[in-house]
């Protein structure tokens, strides 16, 4: 399934987003269904092989989770929440990665020009040629994802396997998957699937049941079905994801600092005009009879 878009609508530290500038929704979107995930790690795997990265070291807690989270050569992570529900255990398991913000924090926060651009198919991407790796893309995300790697002195996430995208194929971790719990696609039609899911949920058992696709950060590309939707926090979710205000407190200064500078030029050139060039002072003035 072609699906185009691969032009950039927005790029980081940029006034006027060094693309078209066009707000669209995501055009392309990632289904995960948590309810029929069975732990198998096949995406995990998938990724790490697409994505030649390297092997990140492994930490026994006490759980099935191969790491405790996300690491800069670890972009896809499924997560083994245990809680209790009448007087029982269960299992909430996530797949955590990068949601892909219609609103991206990360990008509102780099201060590095192109480090972070998003295409107007809605995936957000990193640019490791104009990274600085100053970590401020991770602080500016609701969702704690972006990590920074030691080795490369970058910051790296979840691509959505942009490369495959963009020549019609669906990304590594859904074409691996065994259960049917990911599928790819245009964002309506995931949408449509994820709320058909949650009606089958809501009849089964799960009047809870929800698609999350937070608007606090103008929605997901990464739409996902929780059977206990009230709660969100025990997938490890935030409840209202939102863009911090300090992450766009640049997107505010930067104007009125290119205002100040602007004004600046014109003062100090008025100034020229009416007063004239500074003269040096005479250190050394002649004395008297001499």
């Amino acid at each position: 399934m072609p699906i185009q878009g691969l032009e950039i609508i927005q790029s980081s530290a940029s006034l006027r987003g060094q693309g078209t500038g066009l707000r669209v929704l995501p055009t392309v979107s990632k289904y995960i269904d948590t309810s029929t995930c069975i732990g198998c790690k096949a995406c995990e795997v998938a990724c790490q092989e697409w994505n030649d990265l390297d092997v990140a070291a492994t930490h026994q807690t006490g759980t099935y989770q191969t790491l405790p989270t996300l690491h800069a050569d670890f972009w896809n992570l499924i997560r083994f929440h245990e809680e209790e529900f009448e007087g029982g255990l269960a299992w909430l398991m996530r797949k955590d990665q990068c949601m892909h913000c219609a609103d991206p924090g990360c990008l509102a926060a780099c201060p590095a020009p192109g480090a972070i651009v998003q295409y107007a198919n809605g995936i957000v991407d990193v640019n490791p040629e104009n990274c600085i790796g100053c970590g401020l893309c991770e602080t500016g995300c609701p969702f704690d994802v972006p990590r920074f790697s030691s080795k490369t002195g970058k910051m790296a996430k979840c691509t959505l396997c942009v490369d495959r995208v963009d020549n019609g194929l669906e990304p590594a971790c859904i074409k691996a998957c065994p259960t049917g719990c990911l599928h790819f696609g245009l964002k309506e039609d995931m949408v449509e699937l994820g709320n058909s899911r949650v009606k089958q949920l809501q009849a089964t058992g799960f009047p809870n049941a929800m698609l999350y696709d937070p608007q606090g950060v103008g929605g997901t590309t990464v739409v996902t079905v929780l059977a206990h939707g009230d709660k969100p926090e025990r997938y490890g979710l935030p409840r209202d994801p939102r863009v911090a205000f300090a992450a766009r407190a640049k997107e505010w200064i930067k104007p009125f600092g290119i205002f100040a500078f602007g004004a600046t030029i014109v003062g100090l050139f008025a100034h020229f005009l009416t007063v004239g060039p500074k003269k040096p002072h005479d250190d050394n003035p002649p004395r008297a009879g001499g």
